[in-house]
């Protein structure tokens, strides 16, 4: 039932630099590239140059802009957050709006990946270095990532927020199940087939399953004919 463990691929990359771009906390000095750049990239530049100016308020502001904005990526929204939050604003939508939720399965080779956002757009990442990028081209997949954010969502209701710096990979055998909100990073994790097994965190590694092989078949249903 769980592709992750049935992969034969040998190892190849290191997805390390790929999952620090998946949660919407990287750090300000990277995202801020100059204000030439469009929204909210540039939005982001001129926050980090109020912050080294010493001005906390203008740069509140200007995320609190960031947060409103709509139609950004969820990515962008958590970002903002991700600074507020460090500024000391608590976000008033609370805990119940989900933005993403990420999948992390660690394989004796290395590290699997799978991240699904409230836009319907989805990633997975093997260990291989193999990888989908689906960035919401069609509906098809609407109804298996609605479902992960759905199950997810559950797990984020009964615990708290994550209040310390987020933490390395899962090892080998661990698995971990992340979900990204205003309020912060909410995650549990333990060994893979205790997750699968549990009432709360099973229903969630099963819809994370499901997208995965469905992320798979469309890479598949595009490569050509022998």
């Amino acid at each position: 039932m769980f592709g992750w463990f049935k992969k034969k691929t040998p190892p190849q990359a290191d997805t390390s630099s790929i999952r620090d771009t998946l949660f919407g906390d990287m750090p300000l000095e990277t995202l801020a590239h100059g204000e030439e750049r469009p929204s909210p990239w540039a939005e982001f530049s001129r926050v980090r140059n109020l912050l080294e100016a010493g001005d906390v308020p203008g740069a509140t502001l200007l995320l609190q802009k960031v947060v409103a904005t709509p139609d950004l990526e969820p990515r962008h929204y958590l970002q903002a957050w991700d600074q507020l939050r460090k500024l000391g604003h608590v976000p008033s939508v609370g805990t119940t709006q989900i933005l993403g939720v990420v999948v992390e399965v660690g394989m004796k080779e290395g590290l699997d990946i799978l991240a699904a956002y409230a836009d319907h757009s989805a990633r997975y990442f093997n260990h291989s270095g193999a990888g989908v990028v689906w960035e919401h081209p069609d509906s098809s997949l609407d109804a298996d990532i609605d479902q992960l954010l759905q199950t997810a969502t559950v797990i984020m209701h009964k615990i708290g927020p994550w209040q310390s710096p987020r933490p390395p990979a899962p090892p080998r055998g661990q698995a971990r199940i992340s979900m990204l909100a205003p309020a912060g990073l909410f995650f549990g994790e333990a060994p893979f087939r205790t997750l699968a097994r549990d009432p709360l965190a099973g229903p969630a590694m099963a819809a994370a399953t499901r997208l995965m092989q469905a992320l798979i078949a469309k890479t598949e249903s595009t490569q050509p004919m022998a």
